[in-house]
């Protein structure tokens, strides 16, 4: 028979958020695995808090609601909180109880700049590398490098010339008319009213200019996680000192590999590499010059191998742009961009390990 649809508000529940989950769900192994990360970095969270005071919002429970913000894709905090407030699986991962009332969006505002004083996301992320450790799920041999074009949260007609003179009020002070046709704007003569931090840049031939920052990802060849990542403003030689940066971090241990596209191979950058001990598979250029990469590299075997390896990385760029909400930052500046960078980059760790572990053999 067809049951009635009776609201019976006021009656309680005995189950906790704990027992409405079930236990073959994804987000256990990775509550798991960040519970674990916690604990080690209680003592970086001690010193970001006065020993006095009103007992603020753990900040244990604040990461792990921007940890569920990048795994969900939730555009903003206030719908964060929104889902927060009636979700049983949020809660159940923030670790909430059924009547533990939320927080108000602003408190991310308030916490985000103590995070980023604390550089919590890179200890956040060299947690989690730890926990690949652990798994035998590095290498600590063959690398790929590789950088990405992050849209800044700034419009194009915030690109105004530095020493411009003020002229008269905007017609609409929302969305002005700016005609800026014909004007020759440069990173060096101009830059954003909004976030003076992004750059005028474009991908390359025939695309159009947009204010961007860079954000660069080195991965270990294995099992395709990121092992080093970070921001910097766009520029046509940033990707390549960035990746010289990043493999100073690995080059210690060693002679290693490192994969790349050609927009890597340059004399400059293959010299620089030989000189870290590290061996450049870098693809060849060949369309308008010589290639820096000779037969004395090609001839291997793991010269191929690294080739057809290397579009992993694809893969990291795609998660962080797709789910991880980096297509377009949310944020301003080149320090909380970085930070998000990275948290990101930490989330998809998070779930390529929880993958690895559910694959068998």
């Amino acid at each position: 028979m067809r049951g009635d649809d009776r609201h019976q508000a006021d009656r309680g529940s005995y189950l906790s958020p704990e027992q409405r989950v079930p236990a073959d769900h994804p987000l256990r192994p990775i509550r798991a695995m960040v519970d674990t990360i916690l604990v080690e970095l209680s003592p970086e969270f001690a010193k970001l808090y006065s020993p006095v005071g009103r007992p603020s919002i753990p900040p244990e429970k604040l990461l792990r609601a921007l940890l569920l913000q990048v795994l969900y894709s939730t555009r903003s905090e206030r719908l964060l909180m929104e889902q927060l407030d009636y979700n049983l699986l949020f809660r159940w991962f923030v670790g909430l109880n059924m009547d533990d009332a939320v927080w108000d969006a602003t408190v991310f505002t308030k916490n985000r700049e103590r995070l980023l004083a604390g550089d919590i996301a890179q200890a956040f992320f060299t947690q989690v590398l730890a926990q690949a450790r652990q798994r035998r799920l590095l290498s600590d041999e063959h690398f790929t490098v590789d950088g990405t074009l992050i849209e800044a949260w700034a419009s194009l007609k915030s690109f105004k010339q530095t020493d411009a003179p003020s002229g008269s009020p905007p017609d609409d002070p929302g969305n002005p008319t700016v005609n800026f046709h014909g004007e020759q704007r440069r990173n060096v003569t101009h830059s954003s009213t909004t976030d003076p931090d992004a750059r005028l840049f474009r991908k390359a031939k025939g695309h159009e200019a947009k204010l961007v920052y860079q954000g660069h990802v080195l991965m270990e060849n294995r099992h395709g996680l990121a092992v080093e990542g970070c921001v910097t403003r766009a520029s046509g030689y940033g990707e390549r000192a960035a990746a010289l940066e990043m493999l100073g971090h690995w080059a210690t241990a060693g002679r290693i590999t490192v994969g790349a596209d050609k927009g890597y191979d340059t004399r400059d950058f293959v010299e620089a590499l030989r000189l870290l001990q590290v061996t450049p598979h870098v693809a060849q250029n060949t369309s308008n010059r010589s290639s820096a990469i000779d037969a004395r590299t090609t001839r291997h075997a793991g010269y191929e191998v690294s080739q057809w390896t290397r579009k992993r990385v694809e893969e990291i760029f795609g998660w962080l742009k797709t789910v991880g909400l980096l297509r377009k930052t949310r944020h301003r500046g080149r320090a909380r961009v970085s930070w998000m960078f990275i948290f990101g980059l930490a989330a998809y760790n998070l779930v390529r390990i929880r993958n690895l572990a559910e694959t068998p053999g």
